[in-house]
């Protein structure tokens, strides 16, 4: 359903801009690829119920993120049966909305037991850039309908958001996991560079952009701008940041 056309160019936008504040200072504020994550499944899953972040590594799909144990269960159960809402998202790419699973045909195994945890609603909005999609943002709700027209745009913005910097930290992840240490291979031009980029990947915007973003965090801060790209990295890659870019 569209809205008015007095709403969605002020509402919307509004909304939109709300949405982007916070994910950006999510990614300014936490230490580590592990808690970004957790923090963004709790700001995506506040007023909208549970909430989980499933990826797919090394050819096996993982949630790696949720808001409570309810949508650890849930996630979980789809990849011991190889369907559900989640993964067909990640599969095709399309976000995939279940308003009651009590009248929903799909799923088989999986419908049943999500209902039995109290499920009635589910919407899963795939993660993914340039074309290539490797996880979902999964939301639930325990009543029929549960997502509105407003509730559904929003999650697709935040996927959106979420798809670039989520993108960045598992590549990052997949360097950290095969023993390559970013803060001890960059020197400080380049970990402002890959800030760039993170930036740049999260916030779908020009290099340029992406440098005032750097420049306005360390003025407003008073902070050297090379120590902000580096809690930048550190913050998505999970790696701590060379001494050498901090004072």
């Amino acid at each position: 359903m569209v809205r008015p056309a007095d709403d969605s160019g002020i509402t919307g936008s509004a909304d939109a801009r709300v949405d982007q504040s916070a994910l950006q200072e999510l990614i300014l504020s936490t230490q580590g690829m592990t808690e970004f994550l957790d923090e963004l499944v709790q700001l995506a899953a506040a007023g909208h119920g549970p909430c989980a972040i499933t990826v797919r590594l090394d050819d096996k799909s993982r949630t790696v993120a949720s808001s409570d144990a309810l949508a650890a269960r849930v996630d979980e159960i789809q990849y011991a049966q190889g369907e559900g809402p989640c993964l067909e998202a990640m599969r095709t790419g399309t976000v995939v909305y279940a308003p009651d699973l009590a009248g929903d045909d799909r799923w088989g195994n999986y419908r049943s037991y999500a209902l039995a945890q109290g499920v009635r609603s589910v919407l899963s909005n795939p993660l993914g850039v340039e074309g290539q999609h490797f996880g979902a943002l999964n939301m639930y709700s325990t009543e029929a309908n549960g997502f509105d027209d407003a509730a559904r745009e929003q999650a697709e913005r935040w996927a959106q958001q979420a798809s670039g910097a989520v993108g960045v930290a598992l590549r990052l992840a997949e360097r950290t996991r095969h023993g390559q240490q970013l803060a001890e291979a960059l020197d400080s031009r380049s970990i402002i560079d890959q800030a760039i980029g993170i930036l740049m990947a999260q916030q779908r915007c020009s290099s340029g952009v992406a440098f005032e973003i750097l420049r306005s965090a360390s003025q407003g801060r008073n902070v050297k701008l090379r120590t902000i790209a580096a809690d930048i990295v550190r913050a998505v890659g999970g790696e701590p940041a060379d001494d050498n870019t901090r004072g």
